[in-house]
């Protein structure tokens, strides 16, 4: 017998009252029936007009979008960009509540998880409950904060550049992307056509002068001459091999952190906001507090960030071990931290590479795993090297809280948690974790 099509909801209204904020940039609420909704747009305690986006009749919950506001919440500023609302833009989550709320919004996320996850209430995770906002991002409601230094424009079917609707491969068609960094604006990216292209980033290193585009070209596309309202280097994503290639211009660029310059190639991983790399490095390192002769370990390490950090504070009697997985990452990170022999980086995944190592204890380790979180089989491994200090920076709470699980089995548990502000406007948020040797569960 053939399943019988399910009824779409979309498109439905229902008046409700929004609850808690979740984990995704929405709210929960109920319908009188009880069925659940995922409220974009909206605020814990408000009353709303709440139009269904997506879901069917048997659907577990359906997502919807506050599309009229009855009792706005005292946290509500009318959104500073234009392309920010229901059925528009999917870039930002938050541009409707004030900074400060955004920010407990996400502390509020992070105690959830935490909560239901790993089982830890924000005193037993050694956390105060705040998110603390980047240097010379805390400014007054209605103002946004130009932080975002890489920007994937997508581009609709007449060449024009935009950004996708939330949940959608439809493109909102924009002029100009508020939390974009100056350095990514000025290009004028939005201002120009891009016949053939399915999308163009711009990144704009906040540590050098250096721009680069990245074209990636329809099937069978011609990539157009670049002109563009500063100089830039061109890359372009080969059609077959998914390879990042030149076209002109340097390959790379440059980035500064802890006194440091690191060389990002091929669109490589950088944190994001000016001020993450910083951030972050300083979090870490107060955190492990490295001492001269430490074995050391950077898992997941991109560029060498946390390497060339610790490669710089536990002398020469020290050695730190970096690994990565990207070819072009393992690349730059060698040439970034060649003038510190202490320092070695291998390539492949961390769960293949350490056991191959004949490394059996380690002093400090340092991970930044991919928004999966690293998982029980990795942390099993890491546990056993007995370190005295683990620092683990995660930009997903969910996957942060159920690796916190692991660890506690394996006999680690959270000294302090850190909270950074570091994607205003998103629901994304940035943790530091530092872990230390406890007891194993039993």
């Amino acid at each position: 017998m053939q399943n019988e099509p399910q009824e779409s909801l979309v498109g439905e209204e229902y008046e409700v009252e929004v609850g808690p904020v979740a984990h995704g940039g929405h709210c929960v609420a109920r319908t009188e029936s009880g069925r659940v909704l995922f409220v974009r747009h909206a605020l814990p305690g408000e009353r709303v007009i709440a139009k269904v986006t997506e879901g069917e009749e048997t659907s577990r919950f359906l997502r919807a979008d506050a599309v009229k506001i009855l009792e706005p919440s005292k946290d509500r500023v009318p959104a500073p960009c234009p392309f920010s609302g229901p059925g528009k833009c999917g870039g930002c989550d938050w541009q409707h509540a004030k900074p400060g709320a955004q920010r407990r919004l996400k502390g509020e996320v992070i105690a959830e998880q935490l909560q239901r996850l790993a089982g830890l209430t924000p005193e037993e995770a050694g956390w105060d409950g705040t998110v603390m906002p980047a240097e010379g991002d805390k400014l007054p409601a209605g103002q946004v904060p130009a932080w975002r230094t890489r920007v994937q424009y997508a581009v609709d079917a007449e060449g024009r550049a935009g950004l996708r609707k939330h949940r959608s491969h439809e493109v909102q068609v924009i002029d100009h992307c508020m939390i974009a960094a100056p350095g990514v604006s000025e290009l004028g990216i939005e201002k120009r056509e891009w016949p053939q292209m399915a999308t163009v980033e711009a990144i704009a290193a906040s540590g050098s002068a250096d721009r680069q585009v990245i074209l990636t070209p329809k099937p069978g596309g011609r990539l157009p001459i670049v002109e563009l309202d500063k100089p830039v280097s061109v890359m372009r994503v080969g059609e077959k091999d998914k390879r990042v290639h030149r076209v002109h211009g340097r390959p790379f660029v440059r980035e500064r952190a802890d006194e440091r310059t690191y060389r990002v190639g091929e669109g490589g991983f950088w944190q994001v906001h000016p001020q993450a790399a910083d951030t972050l490095v300083k979090a870490v390192m107060q955190g492990l507090m490295p001492r001269k002769g430490d074995m050391a370990l950077d898992l997941y390490c991109g560029v060498g960030l946390f390497a060339g950090a610790l490669g710089e504070r536990i002398g020469e009697k020290g050695a730190v071990l970096g690994i990565e997985s990207g070819k072009r990452a393992v690349e730059d990170a060698r040439h970034n931290l060649q003038d510190l022999d202490r320092v070695r980086i291998e390539q492949g995944k961390v769960e293949q590479v350490l056991p191959r190592t004949g490394i059996k204890e380690a002093d400090i380790i340092v991970l930044d795993p991919p928004r999966a979180g690293a998982g029980k089989q990795t942390i099993r491994q890491l546990a056993s090297l007995g370190a005295r200090r683990i620092a683990y920076v995660a930009c997903d709470p969910a996957a942060l809280a159920r690796d916190l699980k692991y660890f506690a089995e394996e006999g680690y548990a959270p000294a302090t948690l850190r909270a950074f502000d570091l994607f205003p406007m998103t629901h994304h948020v940035e943790c530091v974790a530092i872990l230390k040797r406890v007891a194993k569960d039993a």
